[in-house]
């Protein structure tokens, strides 16, 4: 996992919360932006792949990768609201999924 990944994360919640403070009002909206990355993802794919005929290809792998990343991102920033554990209940995450693919050998890619 990236080293810079919570202090970075650290930093951009401390600045929401000095902007935007700390309510429920604040919290449902970085859990929301986590769906906006996720359409923007998802809106770059469809891209990619020409499927808007009217559009044609408007973007790259690399365009999709780029969202994807801003889908980490505002994920991070939003576990921030839900636990002060965030590194923790990630790497617990993590761990678990692994578990998962070594007790079904089927499903290890």
């Amino acid at each position: 996992m990236s080293a810079v990944l919570w202090p970075v994360t650290g930093r951009i919640v401390r600045a929401l919360n000095a902007a935007n403070g700390t309510g429920e009002h604040e919290t449902a909206m970085r859990l929301m932006k986590v769906v906006e990355e996720a359409g923007e993802a998802s809106a770059a794919y469809i891209g990619m792949t020409g499927q808007n005929p009217r559009k044609g290809t408007t973007h790259t792998p690399d365009d999709v990768a780029d969202e994807l990343c801003d889908v980490i991102i505002a994920a991070a920033v939003a576990l921030h609201s839900f636990t002060p554990h965030s590194p923790a209940v990630l790497e617990a995450k993590l761990h678990a999924a692994a578990r998962r693919l070594d007790r079904d050998p089927e499903r290890t890619p």
